[in-house]
């Protein structure tokens, strides 16, 4: 039983770090340029050898990018919340209960980090510059994906999961 505990422990933390690292790093968009510098678009700003903020980033314009800003924060927010909460049920639970809190913040963080990586998908075009949208996506963009079916996993698993001695 401690091994599975120290598994699902350490599967939710992965899942924590890649939601900080792909809301952090600026990768979300590589754009190669022939003969520059190579320019990375995050959610906040494009960066080449200086940083810029992403423009018009405050205006209605860039709701879509605004969405994105929110659910990925939402998402690292409520993922390491579920762990405390876990941490918490771990110690006041009684045996045989499940961790359906823990699990509902998990499922959550999984639906933001969908919807914040499907949005960026879909409405890339309209928050980049006409100079940035030659590009592919970047590490940032492949590690929400990836956080997202950790996270789900992650809660899938607090949800069938019963305290024991």
């Amino acid at each position: 039983m401690l091994i599975i505990l120290a598994f699902i422990i350490l599967f939710h933390l992965a899942a924590a770090i890649l939601l900080f690292v792909a809301t952090i790093h600026n990768a979300w968009w590589v754009v190669l340029q022939a003969g520059r510098d190579v320019i990375y678009a995050d959610l906040w700003y494009s960066c080449n050898s200086t940083c810029f903020p992403v423009e018009n980033s405050h205006t209605v314009d860039a709701a879509y990018l605004q969405t994105i800003q929110a659910t990925m924060i939402l998402a690292t927010i409520l993922c390491c919340v579920s762990f405390f909460v876990f941490i918490l049920q771990l110690f006041k639970l009684q045996q045989g209960e499940r961790f359906l809190f823990t699990a509902i913040i998990q499922l959550l963080a999984a639906l933001c980090v969908m919807i914040a990586a499907s949005v960026y998908t879909a409405q890339k075009n309209s928050f980049h510059l006409a100079n940035l949208r030659e590009g592919t996506y970047g590490s940032s963009y492949i590690l929400a994906w990836i956080s997202f079916p950790m996270s789900l996993m992650s809660g899938l698993m607090y949800l069938v999961l019963r305290k024991r001695k």
